[in-house]
């Protein structure tokens, strides 16, 4: 607790007055995710990245960790524990993942996507893995239909690392990405459960066939 105090203490210093008014304004969870869904998708078209909230918020464009980030700061900007989930799939598939918080007991989701599913998540859930779970039917691969979510991490606090290392960095964040993969993960399901699973209907995957945002022309 003493490390998450002194660390919201210097989000004050490290963020320029531009920054300042933007987190200002997304104090409630409700905000933040309106803020994600108007940044286009980070398609990475010139390469991998990992962008700190400072870039995301310059660059007006993020993927899932680099939304996550953001929301999490945003979170952290006005007195809440910045905390993110990983969502692990099976090999053949993406991981997700979403930044989490609480209303309360109960618990909810901040998440940046390009799809119908995978999205907001209202704080009604008990637990983290409750939350988890609701995402666990409509998470599947593209034209199989085949449900892929194995594993969730435990909440992953950010607050445990120095500020400027992933708030105001230019570098890409591989290590932060890293230290997420390599936390503490649980768990979905049995072996002989997952082996049990009824693969989405056609009438199902062609619902969700469809993207919000369209890759732009890569850059010269």
């Amino acid at each position: 607790m003493m490390e998450f105090i002194m660390a919201q203490g210097r989000i004050n210093i490290l963020l320029t007055p531009t920054e300042h008014r933007a987190f200002q304004k997304l104090n409630s969870p409700p905000k933040i995710q309106d803020f994600l869904d108007t940044l286009p998708i980070n398609f990475e078209l010139d390469g991998e990245t990992y962008m700190s909230p400072r870039r995301v918020l310059r660059e007006r464009t993020a993927h899932c960790f680099e939304g996550a980030l953001l929301a999490a700061a945003a979170l952290m900007y006005h007195g809440k524990k910045p905390l993110l989930m990983d969502l692990r799939t099976a090999p053949h598939d993406e991981d997700h993942v979403v930044t989490l918080f609480r209303e309360g007991i109960y618990w909810g989701a901040i998440s940046k996507t390009n799809h119908p599913v995978l999205r907001y998540r209202d704080a009604v859930y008990k637990t983290p893995r409750e939350l988890a779970m609701s995402y666990f039917h409509e998470y599947t691969f593209p034209i199989t239909g085949k449900k892929t979510l194995r594993e969730y991490s435990k909440p992953f606090d950010l607050s445990r690392y120095k500020l400027a290392n992933w708030l105001t960095t230019e570098e890409e964040l591989f290590w932060l990405v890293d230290a997420l993969d390599e936390s503490p993960h649980l768990q979905m399901a049995s072996q002989s459960a997952l082996h049990k699973l009824r693969p989405l209907t056609e009438f199902e995957i062609k619902a969700m066939d469809t993207t919000e945002w369209k890759p732009k022309k890569k850059r010269d």
